[in-house]
């Protein structure tokens, strides 16, 4: 079978966006049993409550939920257990020194499919309050309603 070239969206953090200001993302592999990545392929992967953490100098995605494959039978794992990620030692001593500072979390944005491996885009975030939500919300408003004007004025 040939290898498949390109990049593959799977599935994405849209509350992660809403309820954090990312400073920095970085791609990261994810290690995976034969059965989930089946399963990811499918799109059966939910990152909604996902957050990463280092831990012994290694980084792992907890919360992350990949639905069993249906034809998996004794193969499949836990849907919830927690998954390696796949890092260079300098960028998980880099990460790690940025979830020290008060404030900062490791949060899963999204996960594709990159030239025939699963792969994670990892977000250094900083949690936004409610007024920064609340002028996020009323930001895309006006944009929406600029467009809408635009749109009719055509």
């Amino acid at each position: 079978m040939a290898k498949k070239i390109g990049v593959k969206p799977i599935a994405q953090n849209r509350k992660a966006r809403h309820d954090f200001f990312i400073e920095e993302s970085l791609e990261c592999g994810i290690e995976l049993k034969g059965t989930e990545v089946k399963s990811m392929r499918q799109g059966k992967v939910n990152l909604k409550e996902s957050y990463a953490i280092v831990r012994n100098g290694e980084v792992f995605v907890e919360g992350m939920h990949i639905s069993p494959y249906e034809q998996g039978n004794i193969f499949n794992t836990d849907p919830l257990r927690p998954k390696k990620l796949l890092l260079h030692k300098s960028e998980i001593r880099k990460l790690h020194q940025q979830v020290q500072k008060q404030g900062y979390a490791l949060v899963p944005l999204d996960v594709y499919l990159k030239d025939g491996r699963m792969k994670m885009n990892l977000g250094v975030c900083v949690g936004k309050k409610l007024h920064d939500k609340r002028d996020a919300m009323a930001e895309k408003d006006a944009r929406r309603e600029v467009e809408r004007a635009m749109k009719s004025d055509r």
